[in-house]
């Protein structure tokens, strides 16, 4: 597939915004960026079928104030493949990915730039957000908090063990992510079923170049529109998870498992043994859920002795309670 890795990148953030029928919000969303205390050398806009107007938005608020890239898709593309039109039509060295909605903090671009040159060997930067409604208004909890982003998982990526973490779930939300352009050459193409931002970020993981800030760089809105939004979860909420019914989940984590072992494999320049070992366990137990019998009796003898192995709390996202989605799940 061909790439901009095929130029050189030129120092600075491009910008990757992907768009679809976003007039509502999207000015405001453009004149924080044009705000940045550092600006982005461009931004690239790729528009998913909008019939709203979208593009001649864009195109009549940035003005000449800074390059503006438009590629427009008809028949829309889809999140993953817009995303992706978007970071390959880029020349920065590094990429922020914008969703059409949010709000950026002014010094977003500056923080970043700071943590790459502070950190060389970092190649994929997620940050918290605050959570914000329709309006812009804060709704009283962080993307952190939403994510419940907690202390083993910091440890892990603060220890050079990100891929232990990003393994069991993704923790980067692509609206706050800046990663360094080559991460995308060495990820692309990004297969199906997997979204543009945890693909990029588990790829970066299995290199152990993953860096987080905890302040909050965006306004992450919230709306009923949201194609991928974050809700802070409840206990009736992990309660109806653990309760739904399996349907397609458990064979899509193992076909997406199977799809990262290959990549992992074959990239090259390789990863450790380490990351590939446990990329092929948690493979293992992913096929083992995967195949597990529709009776719920049945299940009990294999899931038992599977949990005591340690792999539930080792390579699932959310460990010990999914033994019990998978004692409970109804098929």
């Amino acid at each position: 597939m061909p790439s901009a890795g095929d130029t050189p990148a030129v120092p600075g953030v491009s910008v990757a915004l992907a768009t679809h029928n976003g007039a509502r919000y999207l000015e405001e969303q453009l004149r924080s960026i044009l705000d940045q205390s550092v600006r982005p050398i461009e931004i690239v806009l790729a528009d998913d079928d909008s019939r709203d107007g979208t593009v001649d938005l864009a195109r009549a608020v940035v003005g000449d104030r800074i390059p503006l890239v438009v590629r427009e898709h008809r028949p829309a593309l889809g999140v993953r493949e817009n995303f992706g039109a978007a970071i390959r039509n880029t020349r920065g060295a590094l990429v922020a990915l914008c969703d059409q909605d949010d709000r950026w903090s002014p010094n977003r671009v500056e923080r970043a730039l700071d943590v790459f040159e502070r950190r060389p060997n970092t190649r994929l930067l997620f940050t918290n957000a605050r959570m914000v409604d329709t309006l812009g208004h804060p709704l009283g909890y962080t993307l952190f908090e939403a994510l419940e982003f907690g202390a083993a998982e910091r440890s892990a990526i603060q220890s050079g063990h990100a891929f232990d973490a990003f393994l069991k779930r993704n923790l980067a939300t692509g609206a706050t992510v800046t990663f360094r352009r080559d991460l995308f050459d060495r990820a692309e193409p990004i297969p199906d079923p997997w979204i543009h931002d945890e693909w990029l970020a588990v790829i970066a993981a299995a290199d152990n170049a993953v860096a987080y800030l905890d302040d909050p760089l965006i306004d992450y809105r919230q709306h009923d529109s949201n194609q991928i939004g974050m809700r802070k979860p409840g206990i009736r909420n992990k309660i109806n998870r653990v309760l739904a019914p399996r349907g397609e989940r458990n064979r899509t984590l193992a076909r997406r498992t199977e799809q990262l072992v290959m990549v992992l494999s074959s990239l090259p320049s390789p990863v450790s043994a380490d990351v590939l070992d446990a990329a092929r366990g948690k493979l293992a137990i992913e096929r083992f859920r995967a195949e597990l019998p529709p009776n719920r009796l049945r299940r009990v003898v294999p899931v038992l002795r599977r949990a005591r192995t340690g792999d539930y709390e080792r390579y699932t996202s959310q460990g010990r309670l999914e033994i019990l989605r998978d004692l409970l799940q109804p098929a």
